[in-house]
């Protein structure tokens, strides 16, 4: 697997575990704030007063469906508007104790388990030994060139020894007699062919590094660091 797509799953796995750990909370609230509702509602019909006292507490709890809410839900009254209003609240971190995280568990022991993973990926790593230019690197010994992810950029025979000629030369440029001396050099007049060659390389270079292929007036070309 490439090195970005590893990095896209481990992303995929953190918004998954913050989504499902997020509608588990949502879903516990809304519960909880009904059954809360519900037994107020029943309370205060029951004591027929908005007074609020150990006995309102006490029969507010017994009315609750949620036993862990017993004695960690509370009573108060808003006298906003001039109204006076009973109403229940609870803690976010009560809502979240009683809420299933156990999914979203599992989905942050998996995200953590491949964040190791592309951590190791990621350390272990290394290019050849070779020449590098541009974030492309050229291994003599293999004959290959390598991406900064350490991949292996695939190019056709005639693509990877005009590669060879560019990164062999010490200026990383190329005319266009000595090109088309080393690639066809019992052709005539190579320079269509030259120019397809080119054309199609550039894509393949440009996708796999920092460098590009720059034309003078199609006399000569160069590598060049975008």
């Amino acid at each position: 697997m490439k090195q970005q797509y590893a990095v896209i799953v481990l992303f995929a796995l953190i918004v998954a575990s913050s989504l499902t750990s997020l509608d588990s909370y949502r879903s516990t609230s809304q519960r909880v704030n009904e059954d809360m509702d519900r037994a107020l509602a029943i309370t205060m019909q029951e004591q027929q007063s908005d007074l609020i006292s150990q006995d309102t507490i006490r029969t507010f709890n017994s009315h609750l469906q949620i036993a862990a809410l017993r004695g960690k839900a509370t009573l108060a009254v808003d006298t906003r508007n001039r109204q006076f209003k009973a109403y229940a609240h609870c803690s976010e971190a009560t809502i979240f104790s009683l809420s299933d995280q156990r999914p979203a568990a599992f989905l942050w022991v998996l995200t953590g388990f491949w964040a190791m993973f592309v951590w190791y990926r990621c350390a272990t790593i290394a290019l050849p030994a070779g020449n590098g230019f541009g974030g492309l690197t050229y291994s003599e010994a293999e004959g290959r060139f390598y991406a900064p992810d350490g991949n292996e950029v695939q190019l056709t025979p005639m693509q990877h020894q005009l590669m060879e000629m560019f990164f062999h030369s010490p200026s990383h440029s190329l005319s266009k007699a000595e090109i088309c001396e080393a690639l066809w050099p019992k052709k005539p007049d190579a320079s269509e062919t030259l120019y397809t060659l080119i054309r199609r390389l550039k894509p393949v270079i440009e996708q796999h590094s920092n460098l590009r292929i720059e034309s003078d007036r199609s006399k000569a070309y160069r590598l060049t660091v975008k």
